[in-house]
């Protein structure tokens, strides 16, 4: 359903890689609400993803850049805004890619330059794009920026390894840069800390299947998937939230607010009631 929150406005979102990617999910829905858009990602997730099919659906235009390369950010807001026509009116950085997840390096056996990466690509992104995008006064007044980021961020959660670290970088540079960015010119930037959802990225981290399985049971809402993020990202995109900003906003079915639910109190309970298979064949 459309309310028209966006008609008129215009978009970049960073992220799109196929129809598994939040970045798509609220592409769609932007598109939905009457924005018009530009799409990116590196060259080699074009390659390989289906951003280009999601392109045709949503009259987008679809510009290649490595968020990590100043030159390609420079290159990217050029184009999109000859594109659109002018200024963007909301931003999504929707990135995060951890190498160390990706080899199998736990927390206590980090490659520090697979680190810097991890760093580099998740969240030093995001200020390279502040900065692009505020020396080429590329976002209106009274603009929206969003990122994405995780409840790892605060706490520590089993396996999600340097990406906590990132996430954590993230929302501090949304703080710093949501000050500058709304004094100047009312742009206000906040991060939203998802659900965990199933994502190629997602996909990657260890035991991400139980995380998922794990916050369900603790959420009294339940998980919110990324359909439910885009509608919400597409709210603080909106004029509805002009006056909300530097924040870091849990979109969760409410895990980040609990200590233990019954359900998963039920599940720790029957596991410590466990026996050894051997004796009990019920189990097996």
């Amino acid at each position: 359903m459309s309310y028209n929150l966006l008609k008129g406005k215009r978009g970049l979102i960073f992220g799109v890689l196929n129809d598994k990617s939040i970045a798509w999910r609220v592409a769609e829905r932007a598109y939905e609400e009457g924005a018009q858009l530009v799409l990116t990602n590196t060259p080699v997730s074009i390659r390989l993803g289906t951003i280009n099919e999601l392109a045709k659906r949503v009259n987008a235009a679809v510009v290649p850049a490595d968020a990590t390369k100043v030159e390609d950010l420079e290159n990217l807001v050029r184009k999109g805004m000859e594109h659109v026509g002018g200024q963007f009116d909301f931003v999504l950085h929707s990135i995060g890619m951890s190498p160390n997840v990706r080899k199998g390096h736990t927390y206590d056996e980090l490659d520090y330059t697979f680190l810097q990466q991890t760093l580099d690509i998740s969240a030093i992104s995001f200020h390279k794009m502040l900065q692009v995008c505020r020396k080429a006064d590329a976002i209106s007044e009274w603009g929206s920026v969003v990122a994405l980021s995780y409840i790892a961020a605060q706490r520590t959660l089993y396996g999600y390894n340097d990406m906590a670290d990132a996430k954590a970088m993230l929302e501090s540079i949304a703080r710093s840069f949501g000050y500058i960015y709304g004094r100047e010119k009312k742009i206000r930037i906040n991060t939203v800390s998802q659900s965990p959802t199933p994502t190629t990225a997602g996909s990657g981290i260890m035991g991400f299947d139980n995380l998922v399985d794990f916050a369900e049971r603790m959420s009294p809402l339940g998980n919110a998937n990324a359909e439910d993020c885009a509608s919400y990202i597409v709210t603080l995109f909106s004029d509805l939230t002009r006056k909300v900003t530097m924040q870091n906003l849990f979109h969760d079915g409410g895990y980040s607010s609990m200590g233990m639910s019954f359900r998963a109190m039920k599940v720790y309970n029957e596991g410590l009631e466990y026996r050894d298979v051997k004796e009990d064949k019920t189990h097996r």
